[in-house]
């Protein structure tokens, strides 16, 4: 898709009351049937986020619409195995993966903000290289899904498994809210999924290289993001 959707008033309205609606109705339902329900509202008029942690929510999606979106937002400091992890699902699953670019490369932030900016105000780098190219690439759908879990955090564990995105004036699908973490790990055993190696390698959660490290014995599996920081969130799903 390359044309912006146009959202009046009244669209909006209609919207945001068939998030509530569809909030309630299919708390119950299935990831899988949650899913179709978006392709009977919205037919092809949306898409999957992923940060290619692994390939759950890709694949899920590819079973009710082949082809689907999967949005991959490429900061300019994922880790190797990031990369090649998108570029995999890109090739073995049935989705049309788009890598969406920052407006400023590293190199030009640098230059224009001064180096190390993720250190200095990380809420201001995600802001740009994260917060920004979502919204950008949002305005061509109607609705958009993230494999948000509410196991992930205490500051997740309210979502709905479809909700209002007040921010981006669009409904937000949120199909594998009430997952574990062991139904995650079965689904990807059942179906051969693909996994981030970095899984593997100590890490819990994974984002950009320079704000990410492996998880301490014990800890959280988001701990290891913007450790030492009160940040825990990159601003993506506020």
């Amino acid at each position: 898709m390359s044309e912006t959707i146009a959202r009046d008033q009244s669209a909006v309205t209609d919207l945001r009351r068939l998030a509530e609606r569809a909030g309630n109705e299919l708390e119950s339902a299935s990831a899988i049937e949650i899913l179709r329900w978006a392709v009977e509202q919205f037919g092809s008029d949306w898409c999957v986020a992923s940060s290619m942690e692994d390939s759950v929510l890709a694949h899920l999606a590819s079973r009710v619409l082949p082809g689907v979106d999967v949005v991959f937002l490429d900061t300019g400091y994922h880790f190797a195995e990031t990369l090649g992890m998108r570029d995999a699902v890109d090739a073995v699953l049935p989705v049309s993966v788009r890598t969406v670019l920052p407006l400023r490369t590293v190199t030009e932030q640098d230059a224009q903000l001064g180096p190390r900016l993720h250190e200095r105000a990380p809420g201001a780098c995600c802001a740009l290289r994260k917060v920004e190219p979502l919204r950008r690439v949002l305005t061509q759908y109607r609705a958009w899904a993230s494999g948000l879990r509410r196991a992930d955090s205490a500051s997740r564990a309210r979502i709905k498994v479809v909700d209002w995105d007040a921010k981006h004036h669009m409904v937000k699908l949120n199909p594998i809210a009430a997952w574990t973490d062991d139904d995650v790990d079965a689904y990807i055993a059942e179906h051969g999924l693909l996994v981030n190696p970095l899984l593997s390698d100590g890490y819990g959660s994974i984002g950009c290289g320079p704000c990410t490290r492996r998880l301490l014995p014990g800890e959280h599996s988001r701990a290891g993001r913007w450790a030492g920081t009160p940040k825990t969130e990159c601003g993506l799903h506020a």
